[in-house]
């Protein structure tokens, strides 16, 4: 009997020294948790003006003050931490509820201010004394310059994760574009000879069109359409004649503002001599897509091809 009651009394013993000795190890566990968190908490981002921003934690308000990284927040599954943005974020539906604070040239920095968010991000249009204000009023800004080009936009996509946290989700947001444009181009790689495209962004009297080096030029390059203006550069002021000597055989126009804008451009005098008059392929498409570098520019390869060569995509 008193054999069996120390064998009980040494188990229960040997029993509390483990528990003690697990009780430990889940302290140390913890503890070293805690210095891992620790450690990880505070990160530095340079933006592209070269400022680098500390964050002692990852921002959860942030104010935008372009549409195009409105809609990237949005892609990497943070808009919902956005408390201030522009008249001009139409995208996605969830935008149109937030507060106006910008209507992209100009914002209200006293607004923004009162909002409080852990980040803004601005962008290099003529805003460095502007946005002074805010840095002076102890808010972290962070400067995205406006991109011109696929990989400026993967770079914007890449920042942005970075500033939230979320770099993976940066490279699965990017990686679904790639995928989408080499979706498209292995549609129209069989477009032969390119299809002779003009395409305006803003009407008549004041004509503008895009050339080389420029945002649109590569989306039009990626759908596999040959523009008309692409021997020259930039942002191009033209004439109704210049047009109708490059005779295109389908006209892209992105005024949306206007009741009819393929209408109002079939009745220019003299447009009718131009091909894509007479076959009747003028065609309005979403502004809004094709000129926000942003990450919906694999949906403007895709609008921009199956507008050119719906055939391809039946």
């Amino acid at each position: 009997m008193k054999k069996n009651y120390l064998f009980n009394w040494l188990s229960v013993l040997l029993f509390s020294f483990l528990l003690v000795g697990c009780s430990a190890e889940e302290k140390t566990t913890v503890e070293k948790q805690e210095e891992v968190v620790e450690e990880v908490k505070e990160y530095t981002v340079t933006d592209d003006v070269g400022n680098e921003i500390t964050f002692e934690e990852v921002p959860e308000t942030i104010v935008s003050l372009q549409p195009s990284n409105t809609e990237i927040l949005f892609a990497l599954g943070v808009g919902d931490k956005i408390v201030g943005a522009t008249d001009y974020d139409t995208y996605p539906a969830k935008a149109l509820e937030i507060e106006r604070v910008s209507d992209s040239v100009a914002f209200n920095a006293e607004r923004i201010t009162e909002l409080n968010p852990d980040v803004v991000i601005a962008y290099t249009i003529g805003q460095e004394e502007a946005l002074q204000l805010l840095e002076d009023a102890g808010l972290k800004v962070f400067v995205i310059e406006s991109a011109t080009s696929f990989e400026d936009v993967y770079e914007d996509i890449e920042q942005l994760a970075t500033v939230m946290g979320i770099e993976e989700k940066g490279q699965e947001v990017i990686s679904s574009i790639q995928d989408t444009i080499q979706g498209v181009q292995e549609r129209v790689k069989s477009a032969t000879p390119l299809k002779k495209v003009y395409y305006e962004i803003s009407p008549s009297p004041d004509i503008y069109t895009t050339g080389s080096k420029t945002f649109q030029q590569e989306i039009l390059a990626a759908a596999s359409v040959d523009n008309v203006f692409s021997d020259q550069e930039g942002w191009i002021s033209v004439s109704e004649e210049d047009v109708t000597v490059k005779n295109p055989e389908i006209i892209l126009t992105t005024a949306n503002y206007l009741d009819d804008a393929p209408g109002e451009i079939k009745s220019r005098a003299g447009w009718d001599k131009i091909q894509a008059v007479q076959n009747d392929s003028v065609f309005l498409v979403d502004g809004d897509v094709i000129s926000r570098p942003g990450p919906r520019i694999g949906e403007a390869v895709e609008l921009i091809a199956k507008t050119v060569y719906p055939e391809l995509f039946q």
